[in-house]
Parts: C-alpha cells; structure tokens; sequence
C-alpha cells in the first residue's frame, strides 16, 4: 500500500508532459534533452527515466530503475523515521495530603517512565476546600522533583492552574540514570559496615 502511494508522486517515461527535461544521473552528463530523446536514453540504458523534480524549468528527471528508485525512497523515510523519538507524557497524580506509601509507589513508577524515556507530568489535584493546602502540594512536588534529581531534570516549577499545580519533568540523558542505583546503594550501605567489609 504505501509502495502505491509512493508510485503516484512521480511520473514517468510517457507521463511526463514536458517538451524538454534535464537529465541527471550517475553515467548521464547533466543536459537538457527535448523528451523524445530522453525516452530514448532512457531505452538504451535499459531504464526508466523518473521526474524527480516537476516544477523546476525545465523538469528534472533521472534515468534509473523505478522500482529501485521507489525503494531507496522507502528506505530513507524509514530511517528519518527511525531518528525521530517519541515522546510520551505520562500524568502522576497526587492528593495534598499523600501519605509515604502512595507517594514512593508513585515515585517508583515515575522512575520507570523517566528510563523509558517519557516525560513525567506530576500534578496534586486540589478538591473543595483542599485548595487551602495549597502551600503543602507545592512541598509535595517539589519533594517529588528533588527525589528524581538523578533521573529527571525539571522543565516547569510547580505552577498552579485552577484547581491543579502541576510540575513537568523530562528524562536526563541516557548515561546518567545508570549511575544513580549505585549511588542510592552507596547510601543504603551504613558508613561503619562498609568499613568492616574492607
């Protein structure tokens, strides 16, 4: 299907309108050739001869096989494609008065979608009279924001819209978030134990 579509974007051999085109390729010296004799090029060289571009004067065209032309075509978009990234935003909502389990549940799950590569939009949603704990949500986020320090950078401070503050978070590049468990274990070793192990 997507090979159809690309065949539609080009013309060639007797679909070209034009009285005269300029021939580029590998073993063609650049010219301008009235059509006719492209065509016959063309033949000889046992090839297509494709417009690949219409609305220069006069058209420009190439003599090449048009399957392989259209392949090559296919496997370029595949490789921008390719080197475009994706980027997801997941949403982590929190109350004003989380308690420590929720929070590091939620922090957890912050965590694997900063290494998969997904931003992290963390927002406490203020209900009712809730809104007075606002000073308390902005503690909460920007708790959350430090204890991601080593996986995520922060994109917008904790910002209140209606009746929610959000704070954005996007991924650090891709070497530091290796280096982070080995500092949490550094930390999770007591000072004295170390010692007594060397």
């Amino acid at each position: 299907m997507k090979n159809d579509n690309l065949k539609g974007q080009h013309r060639i051999n007797e679909q070209i309108r034009a009285k005269e085109v300029r021939i580029v390729g590998d073993n063609i010296e650049s010219a301008v050739y009235p059509i006719a004799q492209a065509l016959k090029l063309a033949e000889e060289h046992e090839c297509d001869l494709v417009e690949i571009s219409p609305n220069a004067v006069p058209p420009v065209c190439r003599l090449i096989d048009y399957s392989k032309f259209l392949y090559q075509l296919k496997k370029r978009q595949k490789e921008q494609k390719a080197k475009q990234v994706k980027v997801n935003v997941k949403e982590i909502r929190f109350g004003p008065q989380t308690d420590d389990h929720d929070y590091n549940f939620k922090l957890k799950h912050a965590i694997g979608f900063l290494q998969d590569g997904d931003k992290v939009k963390a927002y406490v949603f203020f209900k009712g009279r809730s809104i007075l704990f606002k000073e308390q949500g902005e503690v909460l986020l920007l708790r959350f924001a430090n204890d991601l320090e080593d996986y995520a950078k922060v994109e917008q401070m904790p910002l209140l819209e209606g009746k929610r503050m959000t704070i954005s978070l996007a991924p650090k590049k891709a070497g530091s978030p290796k280096k982070a468990p080995q500092q949490q274990a550094k930390q999770a070793v007591p000072q004295p134990e170390a010692k007594a192990e060397e």
